[in-house]
């Protein structure tokens, strides 16, 4: 079973996410992670909230996190939705992505996140194909 450092050394290369972005991951099991972002000047857009690529951003890894974290065979998004439901009050988001099926070739994932206060700020569903070759 992976542990958490092998999992981040696993991610490293997902360079926007990591760098670009600053996603952290948190916490990972199989078919779950938890990621985050600390918010800076730079997530923000004129309104001075998160920049719903941003949050997409945090959603996705997190997504991404929970179906490869712990597999053998690699999983890509297929198709996203995210639906943004109120701006961000805190200083940190905080994305909880879980497997919701896992089937033999497609997969469906979700994402809440939320800031360390606890407002809902989005709800993120990830399709998912599941690759044989791996």
């Amino acid at each position: 079973m992976s542990s958490i450092e092998e999992i981040r050394s696993r991610f490293q290369n997902d360079h926007f996410a990591t760098d670009a972005t600053g996603v952290v991951i948190d916490s990972a099991e199989p078919g779950k992670a938890v990621c985050s972002l600390t918010l800076e000047e730079k997530h923000m857009n004129e309104n001075k909230v998160p920049m719903g690529g941003a949050i997409f951003t945090l959603a996705d890894i997190a997504c991404a996190v929970a179906a490869n974290g712990y597999s053998e065979k690699k999983t890509v998004s297929q198709q996203a939705s995210i639906t943004f439901l109120a701006p961000a009050k805190g200083k940190r988001l905080i994305a909880e992505a879980s497997c919701l099926r896992a089937g033999r070739t497609t997969a469906l994932y979700m994402a809440e996140v939320r800031d360390e206060l606890g407002t809902y700020v989005a709800h993120a569903t990830m399709n998912a194909y599941v690759l044989d070759n791996a």
